[in-house]
Protein backbone atom coordinates (compact mmCIF):
# COMPACT_ATOMS: atom_id res chain seq x y z
CA UNK A 1 0.00 0.00 0.00
CA UNK A 2 1.63 3.71 -1.08
CA UNK A 3 0.95 5.69 2.35
CA UNK A 4 -0.14 9.17 1.85
CA UNK A 5 2.56 11.73 3.04
CA UNK A 6 1.81 15.28 4.06
CA UNK A 7 3.10 17.71 1.53
CA UNK A 8 4.15 21.21 3.11
CA UNK A 9 5.44 24.57 2.50
CA UNK A 10 8.78 25.56 4.06
CA UNK A 11 7.65 26.67 7.37
CA UNK A 12 6.08 23.33 7.67
CA UNK A 13 2.01 24.33 7.28
CA UNK A 14 0.64 21.87 5.62
CA UNK A 15 -0.59 22.48 1.48
CA UNK A 16 -1.80 19.23 0.66
CA UNK A 17 -1.08 15.34 0.18
CA UNK A 18 0.60 12.61 -2.01
CA UNK A 19 1.72 8.69 -2.39
CA UNK A 20 4.91 8.25 -1.06
CA UNK A 21 6.19 7.03 -4.38
CA UNK A 22 4.83 10.61 -6.24
CA UNK A 23 6.85 12.03 -3.38
CA UNK A 24 9.56 10.43 -4.07
CA UNK A 25 9.92 10.61 -7.71
CA UNK A 26 8.89 14.07 -7.66
CA UNK A 27 10.96 15.14 -4.57
CA UNK A 28 8.32 16.81 -3.27
CA UNK A 29 8.09 18.87 0.00
CA UNK A 30 7.13 17.02 2.73
CA UNK A 31 7.40 16.49 6.52
CA UNK A 32 9.19 14.09 8.71
CA UNK A 33 10.38 13.52 12.04
CA UNK A 34 13.60 12.69 13.48
CA UNK A 35 14.27 11.41 16.91
CA UNK A 36 17.75 11.42 18.69
CA UNK A 37 17.79 8.72 21.83
CA UNK A 38 20.06 9.30 24.28
CA UNK A 39 20.92 6.64 27.32
CA UNK A 40 21.29 7.87 30.68
CA UNK A 41 24.95 7.73 30.17
CA UNK A 42 24.81 9.84 27.27
CA UNK A 43 25.62 7.83 24.57
CA UNK A 44 23.42 8.17 21.31
CA UNK A 45 21.82 5.07 19.95
CA UNK A 46 23.28 4.72 16.09
CA UNK A 47 21.59 1.99 13.47
CA UNK A 48 22.59 1.27 9.86
CA UNK A 49 19.24 1.58 7.69
CA UNK A 50 18.14 -1.97 6.09
CA UNK A 51 18.95 -1.74 2.40
CA UNK A 52 15.58 -2.00 0.83
CA UNK A 53 14.86 1.42 2.81
CA UNK A 54 13.50 4.14 -0.19
CA UNK A 55 15.96 6.61 0.34
CA UNK A 56 19.24 6.51 1.73
CA UNK A 57 19.26 2.73 2.16
CA UNK A 58 21.85 1.21 4.18
CA UNK A 59 23.58 4.04 5.57
CA UNK A 60 23.82 5.17 9.00
CA UNK A 61 21.80 7.30 10.85
CA UNK A 62 20.96 8.68 14.60
CA UNK A 63 17.53 9.44 14.06
CA UNK A 64 14.71 6.94 14.62
CA UNK A 65 11.50 8.96 12.22
CA UNK A 66 10.41 8.97 8.95
CA UNK A 67 7.26 10.77 6.71
CA UNK A 68 4.51 12.49 8.21
CA UNK A 69 1.21 11.23 6.96
CA UNK A 70 -1.78 13.53 5.76
CA UNK A 71 -3.25 14.72 8.59
CA UNK A 72 -0.69 13.03 11.34
CA UNK A 73 0.78 15.61 13.67
CA UNK A 74 4.52 15.62 14.30
CA UNK A 75 4.60 14.90 17.79
CA UNK A 76 2.07 11.39 16.94
CA UNK A 77 3.93 10.40 13.74
CA UNK A 78 7.71 10.72 15.97
CA UNK A 79 6.16 8.34 18.98
CA UNK A 80 4.61 5.95 15.90
CA UNK A 81 7.95 5.93 14.23
CA UNK A 82 10.25 5.34 17.90
CA UNK A 83 7.54 2.58 18.36
CA UNK A 84 7.75 1.05 14.90
CA UNK A 85 11.55 1.04 14.45
CA UNK A 86 12.76 1.01 17.75
CA UNK A 87 10.27 -0.81 20.05
CA UNK A 88 10.64 2.64 22.09
CA UNK A 89 6.85 3.42 23.84
CA UNK A 90 6.04 5.37 26.46
CA UNK A 91 8.74 8.25 26.76
CA UNK A 92 9.17 11.74 27.04
CA UNK A 93 9.77 13.32 23.51
CA UNK A 94 11.97 17.05 24.04
CA UNK A 95 11.56 18.63 20.93
CA UNK A 96 14.15 20.23 19.57
CA UNK A 97 13.34 22.41 16.96
CA UNK A 98 12.44 22.41 13.10
CA UNK A 99 14.48 22.73 10.00
CA UNK A 100 14.49 22.15 6.43
CA UNK A 101 16.96 19.81 4.55
CA UNK A 102 17.13 19.59 0.98
CA UNK A 103 19.27 17.87 -1.52
CA UNK A 104 18.49 16.28 -5.28
CA UNK A 105 17.28 12.93 -4.02
CA UNK A 106 14.39 14.96 -1.04
CA UNK A 107 13.06 18.14 0.20
CA UNK A 108 11.85 17.65 3.60
CA UNK A 109 10.61 19.70 6.63
CA UNK A 110 12.02 17.65 9.52
CA UNK A 111 10.86 18.29 13.08
CA UNK A 112 13.53 16.79 15.70
CA UNK A 113 13.25 15.25 18.82
CA UNK A 114 15.27 13.60 21.35
CA UNK A 115 14.80 10.94 24.34
CA UNK A 116 16.18 9.06 26.95
CA UNK A 117 16.10 5.61 27.13
CA UNK A 118 17.61 2.96 29.04
CA UNK A 119 15.42 -0.07 28.15
CA UNK A 120 15.68 -2.94 25.25
CA UNK A 121 15.91 -1.58 21.65
CA UNK A 122 13.61 -4.05 19.41
CA UNK A 123 14.70 -3.30 15.64
CA UNK A 124 11.83 -3.65 12.56
CA UNK A 125 13.84 -5.69 10.37
CA UNK A 126 12.29 -3.70 7.03
CA UNK A 127 13.70 -0.42 8.82
CA UNK A 128 16.62 -1.17 10.92
CA UNK A 129 19.55 -3.83 10.03
CA UNK A 130 21.61 -2.91 12.68
CA UNK A 131 22.28 -1.04 15.74
CA UNK A 132 24.46 -0.21 19.13
CA UNK A 133 25.19 2.63 21.52
CA UNK A 134 28.08 4.76 21.06
CA UNK A 135 29.79 7.79 22.82
CA UNK A 136 29.23 10.85 21.53
CA UNK A 137 33.11 11.39 21.20
CA UNK A 138 32.40 8.13 19.09
CA UNK A 139 30.12 9.49 17.30
CA UNK A 140 32.26 12.52 16.08
CA UNK A 141 34.93 10.06 14.78
CA UNK A 142 31.97 8.33 12.81
CA UNK A 143 30.51 11.62 11.17
CA UNK A 144 34.29 12.33 10.30
CA UNK A 145 34.93 8.80 8.61
CA UNK A 146 33.64 10.16 5.01
CA UNK A 147 34.29 6.65 4.01
CA UNK A 148 30.76 5.71 5.98
CA UNK A 149 27.87 6.36 4.48
CA UNK A 150 25.70 8.82 6.93
CA UNK A 151 22.29 9.69 6.25
CA UNK A 152 22.81 13.28 5.10
CA UNK A 153 19.64 14.54 6.73
CA UNK A 154 20.94 13.49 10.49
CA UNK A 155 24.35 14.92 9.51
CA UNK A 156 22.54 18.42 9.16
CA UNK A 157 20.48 17.68 12.13
CA UNK A 158 23.45 17.21 14.29
CA UNK A 159 25.68 19.70 13.02
CA UNK A 160 22.39 21.97 13.92
CA UNK A 161 21.98 20.84 17.35
CA UNK A 162 25.84 20.28 17.96
CA UNK A 163 25.10 16.66 18.98
CA UNK A 164 28.16 14.19 18.43
CA UNK A 165 30.79 17.47 18.60
CA UNK A 166 34.14 16.34 20.49
CA UNK A 167 34.49 17.70 23.76
CA UNK A 168 37.18 20.51 23.89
Amino acid sequence: MDEVVALVDSEGRVVGSAARSVVRRDNLLHSSTAVLVRDPVDRIYVHRRSDTKDWAPGQWDVAAGGVIAAGEAPDDAARRELAEELGITGVALRALGRHLYEDDTTRVVEYAYETVWDGPIRHQPEEIAEGRWITLVELADLLTDRSIAFVPDSRQLLARYGVGSSPA
